[in-house]
């Protein structure tokens, strides 16, 4: 069972999963949707970028070694780094939206094997977008079908390291000589210990 979903913070995707873990890039392209227009506004959120970006690395550097006392440390450094007040008000507006979000935001803490951005989902996604814009997308509910299957197995297949044109044909074939991307898959989640902080004592 899925406990946790990591999302770019759209209304639909929430109350899916018990837990919400949100995306640090994400997050941070709004404050490039700033405009400041006075040199005062411009240095504030350079300085606050740079300090925003310093704590996505500090958390980064935390996944490879998450200690208890590194865990104190950022959590009290999120909420002194999103207690700052700037004086420009759209800055100031947009921290405290992120630090409105700290729960989602601060997962990585509890949970240090999940991503700090889900980039790699939205890239995957794409490749749909991209299909469809290029043919106008399926003309019926079955080939709608056989374009999620077909797009599923070949993006999968990549991300497994498996040759897809060997993989159908081995099962096209009746051969069966290759794992299923079923069993790759577990065997992949097994390596990668994804749910190594919930199974913890």
């Amino acid at each position: 069972m899925v406990q946790l979903l990591l999302s770019d913070d759209a209304p639909q995707l929430s109350g899916i999963c018990a837990e919400q873990a949100l995306c640090w890039v994400h997050d941070g392209r709004h404050y490039k949707k700033l405009r400041p227009r006075v040199a005062l506004h411009y240095e504030a959120l350079r300085d606050f970028l740079k300090d925003y970006w310093a704590f996505y690395h500090e958390l980064r550097a935390y996944q490879e070694a998450p200690e208890a006392s590194v865990r104190a440390r950022l959590e009290a450094r999120f909420d002194e780094l999103f207690a700052t007040v700037t004086g420009y008000d759209d800055l100031d507006d947009r921290i405290a939206k992120t630090r409105a979000k700290r729960t989602e935001l601060l997962q990585v803490l509890a949970h240090p094997e999940l991503p700090l951005h889900n980039n790699a989902a939205e890239l995957g996604c794409r490749a749909r977008v991209r299909r469809r814009d290029g043919s106008f997308g399926p003309r019926t509910a079955a080939g709608t079908r056989a374009w999620d299957v077909g797009l599923t197995l070949v993006a999968t297949a990549k991300k497994l390291g498996v040759n897809i044109y060997h993989y159908i044909q081995d099962r096209l074939s009746g051969r069966n000589e290759l794992p299923s991307l079923a069993d790759l898959i577990t065997q992949r989640a097994q390596e990668l210990n994804l749910a190594g902080s919930w199974a913890a004592p």
